[in-house]
């Protein structure tokens, strides 16, 4: 079937959808509404500058700008005119940032953000294709020769929509809309080549299927320059929804609570974090209110599969988890703003205990996958079509199959034109008739929902010649109340281990009430009493799984691993690579005395039998 281009679809947008809070963003401690209206006349006026300023169909320009309602305006500006947009993540590092803009031969820099601006100014030297740039959200004297959006936008006239209109119409569906320039887990990053009809076919048949509506409020935390994050932009755009723009991750419980979104993507670090939390905030209770907060989780539990699943339920205990949702989990939900109708989660899989808990508060989490090679959706679990476990059926118009060897290949509109200049990597990948192998490995269940098991590349071959998925045990284990963080690591050895990040403030909370002296990171992980209630975790968690799948000890590590050290990609998955090599004199004390004669470290534990 035939797809508009992005631009069509939101010109259809602003006529049928008229919103005065389209676009929310927090400036002065209060949050601004710009209507659909003001949307369209900015973005026409950016249009008409760029074009002044020489901005042509098929020409690149770079985004380098936090979430903020200028990435959009920017981004249809662009595409509005026929270029391409390449964005850049908005704390990316120099070297990325150079390598993105002169891969790509982008002319054009938009840029918002004083760091932003400072950073692409400090290297602008090294990028001689850059010839143009404009810049928002700035303060400081600019060097000659740069634009402000304000002063551009402040020009703007209804005939610059006009125009902005007729020069839509002449951009086609084929043709390229945005080089994506992946963050990957290992390796140099790939320019993604994706059109207007990957991005609007996913958009499109994605609504088809989610329950998104007109009136729902969104808030945009993941990084725009993602293309998750963006292609849950452009369904919000197109179904007239408001989106309130978060800068920063530290930003987000406070913009839950002050904008109260009904709908918002996340990835499953958010969704862990926020189970963290909520553990942490029980071991703080005491007296009836801790038993009040622990009877409304057996509540929980037993709902799971009424609420999850949607199996029955009797009407008795329906009627005790609605007394439990008053007591107990509004609370929770409070923290969430209170109004959310679900989450979508995406990025990389979530365990399933977790989704089950959400839903058994009334917190939806509805699971999908795809990668940016795929614009990126390919499955989605929906509220007529769960099941927790999985990341659901494919989209319309996606077709999946499983390789011999388990790899998920898929086909369908979505999928990308390639890797720009990269012709190789393209074939590697992309098959002829139109078939993209993804890298994950997985399988189909009788009722067609897709399974993800582990990135093919990151599956651990024991010495024992047994294969292991780690993320599956890492999920199992960061449903421990007392674990923050996982990584199971193993590969050529004779059992696998894991390193892990303790949930510190829960434990230091434990800690008090039992009375033992701990405060730092690095106490919490040297004292064998939080070793003990981490192992004893671990032991029940890993329970059901095969033998060679149990990590047969751990080490636990004083701080987590973070993006700014490179340890996590963008959307907050383990480089794992890089945590194998950074910490490999950690993991060589892990395995000590088994492979190698040294002792072992005092910190080092074998897994207790659990009972």
């Amino acid at each position: 079937m035939s797809y508009p281009t992005i631009v069509q679809s939101f010109l259809a947008a602003i006529e049928s959808y008229p919103n005065p809070r389209a676009q929310l963003h927090k400036e002065g401690g209060r949050w601004l509404a710009a209507s659909s209206a003001e949307l369209m006349r900015n973005v026409a006026g950016l249009a008409t500058a760029l074009e002044q300023a020489g901005v042509f169909p098929g020409d690149r320009v770079a985004v380098f700008s936090p979430n903020r309602p200028e990435w959009h305006i920017a981004d249809l500006a662009i595409l509005g005119l026929g270029g391409v947009t390449v964005p850049i993540y908005f704390n990316e590092s120099a070297d990325n940032l150079v390598h993105a803009i002169n891969h790509s031969e982008a002319k054009t820099a938009f840029v918002v953000g004083s760091q932003q601006v400072d950073r692409l100014l400090s290297c602008r030297d090294r990028m001689p294709s850059l010839e143009r740039i404009f810049v928002a959200s700035y303060g400081k004297p600019l060097p000659p020769g740069i634009r402000r959006y304000s002063e551009v936008i402040g020009r703007a006239t209804p005939q610059d929509i006009t125009a902005y209109s007729r020069r839509a119409a002449q951009v086609k569906p084929g043709d390229l809309a945005s080089i994506i320039y992946t963050s990957g887990t290992t390796g140099q990053p790939k320019g993604v080549m994706l059109t207007h009809a990957n991005f609007s076919s996913n958009a499109l048949d994605t609504l088809r299927v989610v329950g998104l509506r007109r009136g729902d409020v969104a808030l945009s935390f993941l990084p725009l320059a993602h293309v998750y994050e963006r292609i849950m932009g452009y369904v919000a755009l197109f179904r007239g929804m408001s989106i309130a723009y978060v800068e920063r991750m530290d930003e987000v419980p406070h913009a839950l609570m002050e904008v109260r979104p009904t709908v918002a993507a996340a990835v499953p670090r958010f969704f862990e974090k926020t189970y963290a939390g909520i553990m942490e905030a029980r071991e703080r209770l005491g007296g009836q209110t801790r038993k009040l907060f622990d009877w409304g989780l057996g509540v929980a539990r037993d709902a799971v599969g009424w609420r999850a699943y949607g199996r029955p339920l009797p009407g008795n205990r329906k009627l005790v988890w609605y007394c439990a949702s008053l007591l107990v989990f509004r609370r929770i939900r409070r923290r969430l703003g209170g109004r959310i109708r679900f989450f979508h989660s995406g990025g990389a899989p979530l365990g399933r205990d977790l989704v089950e808990f959400f839903w058994s508060i009334g917190v939806p989490v509805l699971e999908g996958y795809g990668l940016t090679e795929t614009s990126p959706i390919i499955a989605a679990n929906t509220f007529s079509a769960r099941r927790p476990g999985t990341v659901g059926r494919p989209i319309p118009n996606v077709e999946v199959r499983i390789a011999e060897d388990g790899e998920i290949q898929v086909k369908g509109p979505c999928v990308m034109k390639g890797y720009y200049k990269a012709p190789e990597a393209t074939a590697a990948v992309l098959s002829p008739d139109g078939w993209f192998s993804t890298g994950d490995v997985g399988h189909l269940d009788a009722d067609g929902f897709l399974v993800i098991t582990d990135r093919k590349k990151d599956l651990i071959k024991t010495a024992g010649g047994k294969f292991v998925a780690p993320q599956p045990i890492e999920n199992l284990l960061k449903a421990s109340p007392y674990i923050l963080n996982a990584c199971v690591v193993g590969d050529r050895r004779k059992f696998v281990g894991a390193l892990i990040v303790p949930n510190f403030d829960a434990l230091r909370s434990r800690a008090r009430q039992e009375r033992v002296p701990l405060d730092t990171p690095a106490e919490i992980a040297a004292h064998p009493w939080a070793q003990r209630l981490i192992g004893d975790d671990i032991a029940r968690l890993t329970e059901p799984l095969a033998q060679f799948e149990r990590p047969k000890r751990y080490l636990l590590l004083d701080r987590d691993f973070t993006f700014d050290k490179g340890e996590l990609t963008y959307t907050l998955k383990l480089r794992r690579r890089l945590v194998e090599e950074r910490y490999q004199a950690e993991i060589q004390q892990l395995f000590a005395g088994v492979e190698d004669p040294r002792p072992e470290p005092q910190a080092q534990q074998d897994i207790p039998k659990a009972e």
